[in-house]
């Protein structure tokens, strides 16, 4: 599996970012701004093993060059609500099909559940859009990070009721866009 793409990927999301997102909440009808402020630094591998570890995961081969990364970030809402939170995320990457790599996404903290989680990736070199998909115990939520270039990413939110069993995802709750920027 050629990880030098996804690498690259991550090398660039490394560094201090300015976001502009829109949340438009469909269960009821609000329209929601904010502003965050994302430090991206790299992992160590002490760190991946230790998401490993919260999670419960098994070990994983050439763990030194898994890509992954730290974050913390505080968000600002236009009605003045502020979110803080730390985390660590590691991709496993499971197989690769031409240009596109699946696998799963660790991380120790979970944005909507305080606790860690397994989702799944996929990301494509193609167009360098990363796709993670997390089922929540009461919402799926469907991410996508767009790279526009080192400077520059387009963010996509899309949250869906949690189906029963492996029902389909057509619920839509709250839609999110986000423009983001490295301000270094």
């Amino acid at each position: 599996m050629d990880l030098a793409d996804i690498n690259y990927f991550f090398d660039c999301c490394i560094g201090h970012w300015s976001i502009e997102r829109t949340y438009h909440y469909l269960t009821h009808q609000e329209v929601e701004r904010s502003h965050t402020d994302f430090q991206v630094k790299g992992i160590t591998p002490e760190i991946k093993r230790q998401v490993l570890a919260d999670n419960d995961y098994g070990a994983v081969d050439n763990l030194d060059q898994l890509p992954g990364f730290q974050l913390a970030f505080q968000t600002v809402s236009d009605k003045g609500e502020q979110v803080s939170q730390e985390l660590r995320a590691l991709f496993v990457p499971q197989q690769q099909e031409g240009t596109i790599m699946t696998g799963d996404y660790l991380r120790d903290r979970a944005y909507e559940e305080a606790r860690p989680i397994v989702s799944t990736f996929r990301y494509d070199q193609s167009n360098r859009e990363l796709l993670m998909t997390t089922p929540y115990t009461k919402v799926v939520s469907v991410d996508s990070i767009l790279l526009i270039n080192p400077k520059m990413r387009i963010r996509r939110i899309f949250n869906y009721r949690r189906p029963e069993g492996d029902g389909p995802l057509d619920d839509l709750t709250l839609v999110g866009f986000g423009v983001e920027q490295k301000v270094e």
